[in-house]
């Protein structure tokens, strides 16, 4: 055995072959993979190379240090390699456990199911996935097959995912383009309980499916909203589906973005991203328990919904440990107070700034939202970026926010003249003042009407024609 272990090990060696072919990543991923991610980061200068990761901070090979407020998407709820989560990797790496039998009962999921209901004590089972996309999938079949209808009501600009299932409840025409026939789902305007309930009452309904914040744009269902959703649902007994994938676990300042509204309660409810801890990929789908006996309605049923890696001790320790770091480090105060902050103090610049719209959110969940500047000095370029593309204002933004502040964001969605920042719920004033500053600095360059940054604007409207 230890033989076998010293051969093996000298066949492969991880730093070895990085070190040997690091350099290649670009080219890699250009002849192998997805050819328009480094022809898109080439473009708008995110070409980095970044060392290692700890936290909210990137590091070159330089030494520069890089703030991230992306958080991979959302999926670095705790920052990168928090010392809690790691050691639980190499605990459960190092226990040998019997992993995916698949004809046994292990208790880690068991115990991670127990954890995360109690969160949320309306909802009684939970079904373990692997990503976000894949905990809407479940909740999507599991309302279809418990209420015996077809169809699912969602939100225009709406995003659940990029799966087939998922992307028939997707609001953005951009990623549905080409993907049909998709599932007999219907969209309405967030927030028009009229349409909503128009659609409920032709009877085929299923559930309605709805980011409590969304992503695309940071958009708040209005107050009281998700209640009288509820209300209509249930009277035609159809089920109420909260997408928390992006907005769970602290991100918005209560643990659950839908709590922030009292008297709701999702029949099912989608989580992922900050559960995996950073480290494996982790989805749940929670639900009540007359959904889940309707879906397993009989041993012959028993694998009727299943996952080759649901649930696998890996993913489950992360899920654990991600929670007791959650509770013991406050995580969840933090995201309320810290994004607080952030939010006031970039609220205060709308009155300074013409070209700055907006700032909205909950939590380290914040929209910046870009319109068109009073002055006719600005005017002139604005208008000129909007003919070209919608969206080009606020890459005009993220670009120097990288280049000059080593600060990593993103622009909201497609066509949007909005910023998210959506940062690991780590962070603190330090991070807050930081990017504040740099944030300042680059809107005073906007408004001066020209430099580099209106310079690059125009490299951005020629790409934009170009791709035409």
């Amino acid at each position: 055995m230890a033989e076998a272990e010293a051969a093996g090990a000298q066949g492969f060696d991880l730093g070895r072959l990085l070190a040997e072919r690091g350099a290649e990543r670009y080219d890699l991923h250009t002849k192998y993979l997805n050819h328009q991610l480094p022809r898109m980061l080439h473009t708008i200068g995110f070409d980095k190379v970044y060392e290692r990761a700890e936290g909210a901070y990137f590091w070159d090979a330089e030494g520069n240090d890089y703030l991230d407020m992306l958080a991979g998407f959302g999926v670095m709820g705790l920052g990168r390699h928090h010392p809690v989560v790691r050691k639980a990797m190499h605990d459960v790496l190092d226990a040998g456990l019997a992993d995916l039998t698949r004809f046994d009962c292990p208790p880690l999921p068991g115990l991670l199911a127990e954890r995360l209901l109690a969160y949320t004590p309306h909802l009684d089972r939970v079904f373990f996935g692997n990503s976000g996309t894949e905990a809407v999938e479940t909740a999507l079949k599991f309302a279809r097959y418990a209420t015996g209808r077809p169809r699912i009501l969602y939100c225009t600009h709406a995003f659940h995912g990029l799966t087939t299932g998922s992307l028939s409840v997707n609001g953005e025409d951009g990623f549905r383009d080409g993907f049909a026939p998709l599932l007999p789902d219907t969209a309405v305007e967030m927030g028009d309980l009229d349409a909503l309930e128009r659609e409920v009452r032709r009877g085929d309904v299923a559930g309605f499916v709805v980011e409590p914040v969304q992503g695309k744009g940071v958009h708040a269902t209005p107050p009281g909203f998700l209640r009288a959703a509820q209300e209509v649902l249930h009277r035609r007994g159809a089920l109420l589906i909260a997408d928390e994938v992006q907005t769970g676990m602290g991100r918005t300042g209560d643990f659950f973005a839908y709590q922030h509204e009292a008297g709701v309660e999702p029949d099912l409810l989608c989580v992922a991203k900050t559960l995996s801890g950073g480290y494996v990929p982790v989805s749940a789908t929670l639900g009540k328990d007359w959904i889940f006996k309707k879906v397993y309605s009989s041993m012959d049923r028993v694998l009727v919904h299943s996952a080759s890696f649901g649930a696998n001790a890996q993913a489950m320790a992360a899920g654990l440990a991600t929670l007791a770091v959650i509770e013991d480090e406050k995580i969840v105060e933090n995201a309320r107070t810290t994004g607080d902050l952030l939010r006031g103090r970039l609220a205060e610049l709308v009155d300074k700034y013409e070209l700055l719209h907006e700032v909205r959110g909950r939590g380290l969940m914040i929209g910046i939202e870009f319109g068109r500047p009073k002055s006719l000095k600005l005017r002139g370029g604005w208008t000129m970026l909007q003919a070209a593309r919608k969206g080009l204002f606020a890459q005009m933004v993220v670009v120097p926010l990288l280049q000059r502040h080593r600060i990593l964001t993103q622009v909201s969605g497609d066509h949007l003249e909005v910023i998210k920042l959506i940062p690991p719920l780590i962070i603190g004033e330090k991070e807050v003042d930081r990017f504040v500053d740099a944030f300042t600095d680059v809107m005073d360059d906007a408004h001066k009407g020209s430099g580099l940054m209106w310079d690059f604007g125009r490299t951005l409207i020629k790409q934009a024609v170009a791709t035409r």
